[in-house]
């Protein structure tokens, strides 16, 4: 195959992008599927988006990005949520009871 040969699909896989997805695409995004399509040659473009959304996880997991939103929206970590717990309620710190400061040092 030859650069005119993925030219060619490039092109095809950009026409067909219209027809298999649903979403709107900005020319840098259509451009990068279209290279992808033509290069990887999947069964449907959506496999393209699968991989993309797993590629995309998986790197927001390892950075760090994913927990920082989790916590910043939800105050609970990645780990936090695949155990079902806190790292309090892991930890046992809040099965003690909180200090009630106004009465705490009345006898």
């Amino acid at each position: 195959m030859s650069l005119d040969d993925l030219n060619d699909d490039l092109t095809d896989a950009y026409g067909d992008l219209d027809d298999e997805l649903s979403i709107s695409l900005d020319r840098e995004t259509r451009n990068e599927l279209a290279l992808l399509d033509a290069a990887l040659e999947p069964e449907e473009t959506d496999e393209l988006v699968r991989r993309a959304i797993h590629m995309l996880f998986q790197s927001t997991v390892d950075t760090g990005k994913l927990d920082f939103q989790l916590r910043s929206g939800y105050d609970v970590t990645y780990d936090e949520y695949l155990s079902g717990m806190t790292f309090e309620e892991m930890t046992g710190a809040d099965q003690y009871p909180t200090m009630d400061d106004e009465r705490r040092y009345q006898f």
